[in-house]
């Protein structure tokens, strides 16, 4: 039996390192599903990988092997539950700590609550709450992600470091000057940046030895659940609570 190795031959050198084709469409099928209102054919699946179905249907195979894909009665493929497993142990500790604060301010606010976190590349969201009564107009959904220009969390995040070590790491992401003004307010507040009408605010986490992260609440634009200033002092209460669960050293 041919290999797939044989029938995918990997790309001349471009100066690049080294990956694999195979476990980058694997990954890339994952996240197709992810982004899909609903389950796929392997058809479809194929279209949007750009691949032969044969192809398609052997990742398929070895993802559905995994627990991380499955089939329903008509054959259309979604994400399983094994998938649920993989997310538990992301920054599990952070999760752990961040659960109950954000039920608080989720259900105190009647506004969705969530967690950014540092991917090295975009803002991400993490793990999300929604208020306990389903009252919440906007919904934050874990999994999504936005680029650091846009949006309270980024700035938050961005808040977190100086000028210079951001540069230092991040070198094509311009430090925002609304950064700066966090830095001196404790929060970030961004209105209409991600979505038209939302806006959000968010307060940096920091914790020794780990990259900085966010907690963050979004809301619509025109029926803001209190006074801004208020909402991101809620926040920094709710950042330094976090903080102290994952043992950083109280008073920062």
């Amino acid at each position: 039996m041919p290999t797939e190795s044989a029938e995918e031959p990997a790309p001349k050198d471009s100066g690049a390192k080294p990956a694999s084709q195979t476990l980058s469409r694997g990954i890339r099928m994952l996240e197709v599903l992810a982004e899909s209102p609903g389950p796929l054919t392997i058809a479809e699946l194929s279209a949007q990988l750009g691949v032969h179905r044969s192809i398609a249907y052997r990742i398929l195979r070895t993802l559905e092997s995994h627990l991380l894909v499955m089939r329903d009665a008509s054959g259309r493929v979604q994400l399983a539950p094994g998938l649920v497993a993989l997310a538990r142990g992301v920054q599990q500790d952070l999760q752990s700590a961040a659960l109950p604060e954000l039920a608080e301010v989720a259900n105190e606010h009647g506004a969705s609550a969530f967690i950014a976190v540092w991917d090295q590349r975009d803002c991400f969201t993490l793990v999300t709450v929604e208020p306990r009564h389903g009252t919440a107009a906007v919904i934050q959904r874990p999994g999504s992600r936005h680029a650091f220009n846009l949006g309270a969390p980024g700035i938050a995040i961005q808040s977190a470091l100086t000028p210079e070590a951001w540069v230092e790491r991040m070198p094509e992401e311009p430090y925002r000057a609304a950064a700066a003004e966090a830095r001196s307010l404790g929060y970030a507040v961004s209105r209409d940046e991600v979505i038209p009408g939302v806006s959000a605010v968010a307060a940096p986490i920091r914790v020794p030895n780990q990259l900085p992260a966010a907690v963050a609440m979004v809301y619509p634009t025109a029926t803001p659940p209190a006074a801004t200033a208020d909402l991101g002092e809620r926040m920094v209460r709710a950042a330094r609570a976090i903080e102290r669960a994952l043992g950083a050293a109280p008073g920062r």
